[in-house]
C-alpha cells in the first residue's frame, strides 16, 4: 500500500451543482488537524452545467492541475492528496491518468498520491458518456502509485436523517444507478457503485449524499472525522 503522509496538502473538487462554500468547514476542519493546507476547487452551477459536454470537463481539470501545481510547490512531501466528492471523485479518476482525453493528459498520478471518494458514481448500468469513458479507459484503481479511498454512505430513509426529497427519489436513482431499487445507498448513489473496484472501501452508516438529501452527509464534521480517521489509518 502507498504510504500517504496525513499532513500533505489536500485538494477538494465537490460534486455536480453543489459551489465551494458547501465544502469550506470541511477544509477548515482538515487545517485545524494539522494538514498543512487545503483548497476548495471553485466551480459555479453554470460551470458544472457545462460538465455535460468535454470542454466542461477539460475547463474544471485545468483549475484543478493550477491548483495542484500551486499546492504541490509548498507541500513538504512534494504531492498532494485529492478528495472528491459525488462526480468530482469520476473526474478526479480521469485527472490522475498520464493518458490524453479531451485533447489533454494531466499526469495527476505524478502529482497526486491518495484519492478519497465521496459518494462518487463509479460503477453504473446507467452513467453520462464521459462517467462511462472514465470507467471504461481507468477502471478501477488505474494508477498503482496512488491510494484510493472510496467512501459510500448508506442512508436509513425511514430514520430522522433522511430528507423527505431523499425518502421520495432515493429507490429511483438507485434503480437508475445501479438497476435495482431494492440497494442500499446515500440517497442518491448505491453503495455498491459508490465502492470503486480494489480501492479501500467503508460503508458509513446513515449518512446522506448532501445536505439536500439528509442533515449528516459526507462533509458534515460527525462524518468527516469518521472516515478521515479511516483513510489515515493506513
Amino acid at each position: 500500500m502507498t504510504t500517504v503522509d496525513p499532513r500533505q496538502p489536500v485538494l477538494i473538487l465537490g460534486g455536480f451543482l453543489i459551489t465551494a462554500e458547501a465544502y469550506a468547514p470541511m477544509a477548515a476542519w482538515l487545517k485545524q488537524l494539522g494538514v498543512f493546507d487545503a483548497h476548495v476547487v471553485p466551480v459555479t452551477r453554470l460551470e458544472w452545467l457545462l460538465t455535460t459536454w468535454g470542454f466542461g470537463w477539460r475547463r474544471v481539470l485545468d483549475r484543478v492541475d493550477a491548483l495542484v501545481q500551486q499546492l504541490q510547490a509548498s507541500s513538504l512531501t512534494g504531492r498532494v492528496t485529492l478528495i472528491g466528492h459525488s462526480s468530482g471523485g469520476v473526474m478526479l479518476r480521469l485527472y490522475l491518468s498520464d493518458e490524453p482525453v479531451l485533447g489533454r493528459g494531466y499526469h495527476g498520478a505524478t502529482r497526486c498520491d491518495r484519492l478519497i471518494t465521496l459518494g462518487s458514481p463509479h460503477q453504473a448500468v446507467r452513467a453520462t458518456p464521459l462517467r462511462m469513458l472514465v470507467d471504461r479507459r481507468f477502471p478501477g484503481c488505474y494508477e498503482p502509485g496512488v491510494d484510493y479511498v472510496a467512501i459510500a454512505g448508506e442512508l436509513d430513509l425511514n430514520g430522522d436523517n433522511a430528507s423527505s426529497f431523499s425518502r421520495r427519489t432515493a429507490s429511483g436513482s438507485y434503480k437508475s444507478i445501479a438497476g435495482d431499487a431494492e440497494l442500499s445507498g446515500d440517497g442518491l448513489v448505491p453503495v455498491e457503485s459508490a465502492l470503486l473496484k480494489g480501492a479501500r472501501h467503508l460503508v458509513q452508516p446513515d449518512t446522506a449524499h448532501g445536505g439536500f438529501f439528509g442533515k449528516l452527509w459526507y462533509g458534515s464534521l460527525q462524518r468527516l472525522e469518521s472516515w478521515w480517521t479511516f483513510v489515515t489509518n493506513d
